[in-house]
């Protein structure tokens, strides 16, 4: 036997790749790729809440109330950039009522500016160019919440009509409820001082009982 026989017995010889076959493979890859980069760019759905934290329909009631309230996210910023400025300016200026309210209720004046600076305007009354504030102020180590109310006039200064502990802290106050609040506000704080005694018809031993 040959040399050239036996080589050609040991090594059969190679086929010849097809550039058809070979060029599809290449395109498949490549769509292969794209497919999995939108996969990785298609947002992830949120997950469904369940029942019980699903939010409550508005009653026909409270709609009407808020009647003449903004609450958009843009007004909201767009005034709490204006309040920010004012004060960190010093144009503002602390009206009796809130004097009022603040040494009635406990709060001082120092959190009322506090609650400018670092609080969240949660409504807007355009037709009496008012802000509703709200925040929270430190007492005794607990933290309560505070809601302010602000007129801003058209020279930029504001003026800070009044400041109260809310009953319903994330409760809009509608515009009717805003107006009678501060139309029967009194500015004077009363004051009374109870005497330790008892009121004619009551049955008690007329003391105050000491605490066990």
């Amino acid at each position: 036997m040959t040399k050239a026989a036996t080589s050609s017995t040991t090594n059969p010889p190679r086929r010849r790749r097809d550039p058809q076959t070979g060029t599809d493979l290449l395109a498949l890859r490549a769509q292969l790729a794209r497919a999995e980069k939108e996969a990785r760019r298609a947002p992830t759905p949120p997950p469904a809440r369940p029942a019980h934290l699903q939010p409550k329909p508005v009653k026909p009631q409270r709609e009407a109330d808020l009647a003449g309230v903004d609450t958009t996210d843009h007004t909201l910023a767009r005034a709490h950039a204006r309040l920010r400025d004012a004060v960190y300016d010093g144009k503002y200026h602390l009206c009796p009522h809130a004097i009022g309210h603040a040494r009635a209720e406990g709060f001082l004046e120092h959190d009322i500016i506090q609650v400018l600076v670092a609080g969240r305007v949660r409504a807007v009354y355009p037709e009496d160019r008012r802000w509703l504030v709200c925040g929270f102020f430190e007492s005794c180590g607990v933290a309560l919440p505070l809601h302010v109310v602000v007129e801003h006039g058209p020279d930029g200064y504001l003026d800070v009509v009044t400041a109260f502990v809310p009953k319903h802290p994330h409760h809009v106050i509608s515009r009717a409820r805003l107006a009678v609040m501060l139309r029967y506000d009194d500015e004077q704080i009363r004051t009374r001082t109870a005497t330790p005694g008892n009121k004619p018809g009551n049955r008690s031993k007329g003391k105050w009982r000491k605490g066990s």
